[in-house]
This record gives structure tokens, sequence and C-alpha cells, in this order.
């Protein structure tokens, strides 16, 4: 029997449809010139900074993934429409983004020191967002296979053009390629995190590089910010209306 979808629930598949094919077109001249400069700049860093930032990526992020401390007091919305679910998730974006930009622009202002303190706090920032709109889309993030799904949806926003297929494949396919929650702990030691940090930092590096000149740091840092959490909210909802679409 063919299920049902509502007109708004049709509107939003071929929605998707658009943006997947956005979300895997080839890279443009400059994206790859600006990756490539990247990469030229990994390669000269010391190990140990590498190392030294791996750490942190890893550590903020496991922290966060392993914790109860980002799971919202708020119940989440089960039974509520898909069009209910994404009127939530635009309010949070909006909330969030917001949030974003404060931070940004009073760390840009304050710096080197508090520009580079940004980094970690801009990280909490947006996993608490989409732990947020996991929420709003009806899945629990005290199932730690939802936190999983929260980790690819991050890198899915910031990572290169060639990860991008496979880790959509695995969100499109997530009942089935999901972990089982006894194996979710031990599967954060499966993550490849120096490569996790070096695609994260190489999609957020020209903006965030800009929000350390003196004078402009913090309309940069409000800036960069803003934009960052609008192409994680992008990704985030489009993420979950999939899950939704393809439970339903």
């Amino acid at each position: 029997m063919a299920e049902h979808y509502s007109l708004y629930e049709e509107q939003i598949m071929k929605q998707l449809e658009q943006w997947e094919i956005a979300l895997l077109r080839p890279s443009g001249r400059l994206e790859g010139l600006s990756r490539s400069v990247q990469s030229r700049i990994n390669k000269v860093l010391p190990v140990r900074v590498h190392n030294a930032i791996t750490a942190a990526v890893r550590g903020i992020i496991q922290t966060t993934l392993f914790s109860m401390d980002y799971i919202p007091a708020n119940n989440p919305l089960t039974g509520a429409s898909l069009a209910e679910s994404d009127i939530k998730s635009e309010q949070l974006l909006v909330f969030y983004k917001r949030l974003a930009a404060a931070e940004g622009a009073g760390t840009g202002a304050g710096g080197i020191l508090l520009g580079l303190a940004d980094f970690p706090i801009l990280i909490g920032i947006k996993l608490k967002f989409l732990f947020e709109l996991a929420h709003a889309y009806g899945y629990s993030t005290r199932d730690m296979r939802e936190r999983l799904f929260i980790l690819h949806v991050f890198q899915l926003a910031f990572s290169s053009r060639t990860k991008k297929p496979a880790l959509l494949d695995t969100i499109k396919h997530w009942k089935q390629n999901t972990p089982q929650a006894a194996l979710a702990e031990p599967y954060a030691d499966q993550v490849d995190w120096l490569q996790l940090q070096q695609e994260y930092r190489d999609t957020i590096d020209f903006r965030k590089m800009l929000q350390l000149v003196p004078g402009i740091g913090a309309v940069v840092g409000a800036w960069a910010n803003y934009g960052l959490l609008e192409e994680l909210g992008q990704v985030g909802m489009n993420c979950y209306r999939l899950r939704r679409l393809t439970d339903k």
C-alpha cells in the first residue's frame, strides 16, 4: 500500500531533491583553490599543532555526545506534523544564529586570544542547536544513536565535497546503518578525529581567520558565525526532513 504524503510533504520532497543535487555538485574553481591552499598550510603546520587541535575537537564533541549536559529540557515533539516541526526548527535557527553572531562579535572584538577561544565555543553552540533540532523533529537525544546521527549531520555540514556523498548516503539509510546502542560509545573510537577537525577547520577557516584581524574582528565574527549557523541549519533541517519522510 502506497504511503500517503500531504501536499506540504510532497513540496518538501521536491526541495530535498534540489538540495541533494546542489550538495553533491562538484566544487567550483574558487573552492578548489581554497582547499588546495589550506591543504598546503596543513602540511606545513607542526604535528604537535595538529595533535593539539585534534584533541580539542575530539574532547568537545565527545563531551557533548557522551554526556547528558546538552540534552534539551523539553521533550521531543512526537506526533507533530512535518510542517509543525519545520516551524519550530525555524524558530530555533533564528535564536541560535543570533546567539552565534553575538558570541562571534564579542570574541572578535577581543583580539587574537578571544578570537581563538571562539573556536570551541562555536562548536558547542552548533551541537546544542542540533540537539534542539532533533527534539523538534521528534527524536530523543537520550538515545545514543540519535547523538551519533547528530555527529554525521555535523560532518555533512562541514566537510569537503568528496566526503559528502558517503555521509549523505549513511544519513539517508540511517535505520539500516545505525549501530546498536551497545556499540555506540566504541563507535567513537572508529571516528577519524584528525580528518574530522581538518575538514571542519578547512570549511570555516577563511572566515574565522578574518575574525582575528584587528579593527574588523567584531563585524567579521558576527558575520561568520551567523553564516555558519545558517549553513548548519539548512543541512540539519533537511537531514531530519529526510529522516521523517523515510520513517513514514
